[in-house]
C-alpha cells in the first residue's frame, strides 16, 4: 500500500506543498481580519503538515522506499 501511495504522491511536484503552506500563512491572518472565530487558527494549523509532506515527497522522490523491491 505504501508503494502505491508513493507512486501517486511523487507526481506531484514538491512545490505545491510549499505554495500550500504559503497560501496557509498568508490565508490566516486574512481570515482573522474577516472574522474572530476558529477558522483562522484551523488554517494557520495547516503549515507544519504542507511542509511535512513537501519534505516527504521530495524524500520519496530522492531515495525511494525504505524496502528495496524486486521488480
Amino acid at each position: 500500500m505504501a508503494r502505491n501511495i508513493e507512486n501517486y504522491t511523487a507526481q506531484a511536484p514538491s512545490d505545491w506543498f510549499l505554495w500550500a503552506a504559503g497560501a496557509s500563512i498568508v490565508g490566516s491572518p486574512t481570515l482573522r481580519a474577516i472574522s474572530r472565530k476558529e477558522p483562522p487558527q484551523f488554517v494557520g494549523l495547516w503549515v507544519a503538515p504542507f511542509m511535512l509532506l513537501g519534505v516527504s515527497n521530495k524524500i520519496v522522490k530522492v531515495a525511494g522506499s525504505d524496502r528495496v523491491h524486486a521488480s
